[in-house]
């Protein structure tokens, strides 16, 4: 008897894809070298990846995370190609890196998951709403597998296969035998029916859900539907990072959780703008209706910002765009969004006082050399200043203690973290005359000697020249929900490392954005 759950074709031996290598950038696409894990033990490496939390102090860290997560890098020693794409899958995933996370499962044939990848594959497919990617999972590996999730999962992949009916049956039945919780399986059920001729109308009921879930927030979004503010807000960025990239929700409801989004680094600075821009063209197209919504006015304040006649008028909107600062997030994401803005404002001495939050926002973008347009303007000392000799790329002259000391007096951050951010990210980048910065070091007590089982190994990785193991040991000294989190040894390390195997962009930006976030 032939199993009709099993597809009616396979892929020839000559297009099976290899387990050796795993992974969705190429090098020559910006990926990492291949060869940079092929070596590594694999137990080391997952030690690495499943220890991270997903949440960085830094945007950059954040954005080259996912560049090392996501490059094709071999599979390493002892390690099963699939198992080694489900771990970065998952802390994609924990990132708010949905479409990543999905492409990374997408990077192993589906006749040779395993269980860790079906567990990815199940929460990459769901988080991304497109519960009918897991149907070849379902039809081979994952073909047994128990849980009301697969239940549904296989419920629904029955429904898209012409068999409207049994699936309607199955998700009837997992309804009255409480077989997962009732919202999920009503989602289950909308979405299915829409692949039926049941003509069953299925009523969403949130009253009695206490909080979302992954499965409630990426069915809701495939089956069109926005849950209620109340349990959106609940959620907090688990819901806004998700919501931020799903095209099927409202542009408004969107914006509302771009600036998390924008903040962590899961946004672009072009993604946010390109994002502002169709709300500004969406009130053009609905007359001038939607002229009091709050997220239409941000979006013109945004046009004011780019293409106001007077200059005076753009760094004002630029301005109102950066918010008074009482929501980190959404202040930092104000300096993503205007970052292009910002490259626009011609310097000039009456525009001092403003040049640090300029220049930290060019710097969002990876605007440096705009940046350096200020540097006439920025007085020895000032933080617009300190943000320019670490974000210089050909910077070659070493800075002394003149300089140090005339930072740390116009320094009034707690515990003048600012100043010490800013030696390690000089001392990283080897940008400060040793004898200074050992001075300096010891006036701010700061022993950057110390060290721990991660300085070494960073240490190690960036002395073999591995830019992909230094990537990711980089990550893992970022984690965390604050700058103030952050130790100037750690930053030091990360700065240093990144700058010896040859990744000078991304250690000057973490360096810069040290500076500008305390």
């Amino acid at each position: 008897m032939i199993d009709s759950a099993r597809p009616k074709s396979d892929i020839p031996p000559a297009g099976q894809r290899s387990l050796d290598v795993v992974g969705v950038i190429d090098q020559r696409d910006g990926g990492f070298p291949a060869v940079s894990t092929h070596y590594l033990n694999g137990q080391f490496v997952e030690g690495i990846v499943t220890k991270m939390r997903g949440r960085f102090v830094s945007r950059w860290g954040h954005i080259l995370a996912r560049r090392a997560l996501a490059s094709r890098l071999a599979t390493p020693v002892g390690m099963n190609g699939a198992d080694w794409a489900a771990m970065r899958a998952q802390l994609l995933l924990r990132m708010g890196e949905a479409d990543a996370a999905r492409a990374m499962v997408q990077s192993v044939d589906s006749g040779n998951f395993t269980r860790s990848l079906e567990d990815a594959a199940m929460a990459s497919f769901v988080a991304s709403a497109d519960p009918v990617g897991l149907c070849p999972i379902t039809a081979l590996t994952a073909a047994g597998r128990a849980g009301w999730d697969w239940d549904l999962a296989r419920a629904i992949c029955s429904s898209f296969s012409d068999e409207g009916s049994t699936s309607m049956a199955q998700l009837d039945k997992a309804l009255r035998r409480g077989n997962g919780a009732k919202i999920d399986i009503l989602l289950a059920q909308k979405f299915a029916g829409a692949a039926t001729n049941a003509r069953r109308a299925v009523k969403i009921e949130w009253e009695d859900v206490d909080a979302l879930t992954p499965w409630s927030i990426g069915m809701s979004f495939a089956t069109g539907l926005e849950p209620p503010e109340n349990l959106r807000g609940k959620a907090g960025a688990s819901y806004a990072l998700l919501a931020a990239r799903a095209p099927m929700l409202p542009l408004a409801s969107r914006a509302a959780s771009a600036d998390v989004a924008g903040a962590r680094g899961v946004l672009s600075s072009m993604a946010m703008i390109d994002l502002y821009s169709q709300l500004y063209t969406q009130r053009d197209g609905d007359g001038g209706d939607n002229a009091a919504d709050e997220w239409t006015r941000r979006a013109e304040t945004l046009r004011s910002a780019y293409v106001a006649a007077a200059e005076d008028d753009r760094l004002e909107a630029i301005r109102a765009l950066w918010g008074e600062g009482s929501d980190p997030d959404k202040a930092y994401a104000g300096l993503v969004l205007t970052s292009h803005a910002a490259a626009r404002i011609l310097p000039s001495e009456a525009l001092s006082d403003s040049a640090a939050p300029l220049i930290s926002s060019m710097l969002t973008a990876g605007l440096d050399r705009n940046a350096l347009k200020w540097a006439p303007f920025c007085p020895v000392g000032s933080e617009a200043w300190g943000l320019m000799v670490l974000a210089n790329p050909g910077r070659a002259t070493r800075v002394g203690s003149e300089g140090l000391n005339a930072f740390a007096d116009n320094d009034d951050s707690d515990e003048s973290i600012r100043s010490r951010f800013l030696l390690a990210g000089m001392m990283g980048l080897e940008r400060v005359d040793p004898a200074a910065g050992r001075d300096f070091a010891g006036k701010l007590d700061v022993d950057f000697n110390r060290q721990t089982r991660w300085t070494r190994a960073i240490d190690s990785a960036a002395a073999s020249h591995n830019q992909g193991l230094v990537a990711l040991l980089a990550a893992f000294g970022m984690q965390g929900d604050r700058w103030d989190r952050m130790t100037p040894l750690h930053l030091y390390h990360i700065v240093s490392a990144l700058h010896r195997v040859g990744l000078d962009a991304e250690a000057r930006m973490i360096a810069a954005e040290a500076v500008a976030r305390v």
